[in-house]
C-alpha cells in the first residue's frame, strides 16, 4: 500500500511538473438577467462588470488543461415588480438589483496546440465547470430575500492572441436559486450570465 501511495505521488509530481501553470489579470463585461420559476414579471437584462485573477495550468502536447479564477462580478438586473398588485400596492415599481459576488471558477479547458506554428499567433479554446459564486452584498430590497450564495454551471469558448492575451465568451447557469421573493416563499430565481472577458497572462 504504502508502495502505491508512492507511486502515486511520484507520478502526481511529474505531472505538475510538466504541465505549465501561468496567471495573470483579467476584467470584463457580463449580462445577466434572472430565471424566476414562474413568470409574473418582466425581467430585464442588465449590464455588470467583472475584475480579478485568471490562472491556467496546461499539460503539454495533449491540449487539456485546468482554468481557475477569483472574479469580483457585479450582477445587475432590472425586476419590474410593480406588474403585480401584490408589489405595486407595497411602493415597489421597477427594481434595480445589483449583487455584488466573489466568483470562484474551476473549469476544464482545451486549447488547440498543434497547428503547425498557427498557435503563436491565434489558439482557439473551449472551456467549461462549476462556478462558486458567493454573494458579498445586494441592493437593499424588502421584497426580496438573497440566498448568500450560488452553485453555477458554466461553458464558453476564446482565443489566445500572441501567446498572452485571451479573450473569453462564456455563459453561466444558475444550478441553486441567488434570490427568493418575500411574500411569495416559493417562487425563487436562478442567475443566467452572459460574460465577455479579457485576461492578459503574465
Amino acid at each position: 500500500m504504502k508502495r502505491i501511495t508512492l507511486l502515486l505521488i511520484i507520478v502526481v509530481s511529474a505531472i505538475s511538473l510538466s504541465a505549465q501553470f501561468r496567471w495573470g489579470p483579467s476584467a470584463g463585461v457580463n449580462f445577466n438577467t434572472l430565471h424566476f420559476k414562474q413568470d409574473l414579471f418582466t425581467v430585464n437584462t442588465g449590464v455588470g462588470g467583472s475584475a480579478g485573477v485568471r490562472s491556467e495550468m496546461m499539460f503539454p502536447g495533449i491540449g487539456f488543461g485546468i482554468d481557475m479564477g477569483l472574479f469580483y462580478q457585479a450582477r445587475n438586473t432590472k425586476l419590474n415588480l410593480g406588474e403585480k398588485l401584490i408589489w405595486s400596492s407595497q411602493g415597489y415599481g421597477n427594481e434595480n438589483i445589483l449583487t455584488h459576488c466573489i466568483d470562484i471558477p474551476f473549469n476544464l479547458k482545451f486549447k488547440w496546440t498543434r497547428m503547425q506554428g498557427v498557435e503563436d499567433y491565434i489558439a482557439p479554446f473551449a472551456f467549461g465547470g462549476p462556478v462558486f459564486s458567493i454573494q458579498a452584498g445586494h441592493t437593499h430590497c424588502d421584497a426580496l430575500k438573497y440566498s448568500g450564495g450560488a452553485v453555477m454551471l458554466t461553458a464558453g469558448i476564446g482565443a489566445e492572441v500572441y501567446r498572452h492575451w485571451q479573450i473569453a465568451i462564456s455563459h453561466t447557469w444558475g444550478m441553486t436559486y441567488a434570490m427568493k421573493t418575500s411574500l411569495l416563499t416559493d417562487l425563487s430565481a436562478r442567475d443566467r450570465t452572459w460574460d465577455i472577458r479579457i485576461t492578459y497572462f503574465l
